[in-house]
C-alpha cells in the first residue's frame, strides 16, 4: 500500500490495530444516509462488518493538513478475480466535495496503473460516489437490488 504521494496537503499511512473503532465509526457516520435510504441501516451492524473484515495490512489512514488529522481511510486488497478491490474509502463528511476524495483515488489508480492491475470495487444503489468513480474509468460490471459493481480495467500496455 502506498504510504506517500505528492500534495502536502494530505498524506496516506498505514493502519494499525487502534484505527479500527475509528474507521468504524466513521464508516457507520458516512454509510448512514444511504443505508437508510436503502432500509439497510442497523447500528451494530454497520460497525460489525468493518469489524470483521478489518486488514490493517491493506488499508491506509487519509491525514489532512499539516496536523495530519484523521481525515478518513481506504483499502486496497488483492481482488479474489486478480488485480485490485478498493473498499472502505470513507472521508469524513466535512471533507468531502472539496477535492480530497479525487487526490487520493488518483493516487491509488495511479499506483494500480504501474502495476498493470484492474481495480474494482462496490458502491451502495443510488450512493452519489457512483459518479466520482465513474469520472475515473470505473464502468459497471454488474448490480443487483442493494449494491452496483463496478471495474476500472487495467491499462493497456
Amino acid at each position: 500500500m502506498p504510504t506517500v504521494n505528492s500534495d502536502p496537503a494530505w498524506s496516506l499511512r498505514p493502519a494499525t490495530t487502534a484505527d479500527l473503532e475509528p474507521v468504524a465509526e466513521l464508516r457507520a457516520e458516512v454509510m448512514r444516509p444511504d443505508l437508510e435510504r436503502l432500509g439497510r441501516y442497523d447500528e451494530h451492524r454497520v460497525r460489525q462488518r468493518l469489524r470483521d473484515g478489518f486488514s490493517p495490512a491493506h488499508t491506509s489512514i487519509v491525514l489532512l493538513g499539516p496536523d495530519r488529522a484523521f481525515a478518513g481511510s481506504v483499502t486496497v486488497r488483492p481482488a479474489d478475480q486478480g488485480g485490485r478491490l478498493l473498499e472502505h474509502f470513507y472521508l469524513h463528511p466535512r471533507h468531502q466535495g472539496q477535492g480530497l476524495g479525487t487526490a487520493v483515488l488518483r493516487h491509488l489508480l495511479a499506483d494500480a496503473d504501474t502495476a498493470g492491475e484492474p481495480v474494482r470495487l462496490d458502491v451502495l444503489q443510488g450512493s452519489p460516489a457512483r459518479r466520482l468513480y465513474e469520472r475515473h474509468g470505473f464502468r459497471l460490471e454488474r448490480e443487483d437490488e442493494i449494491d452496483v459493481f463496478l471495474l476500472r480495467p487495467a491499462p493497456e500496455r
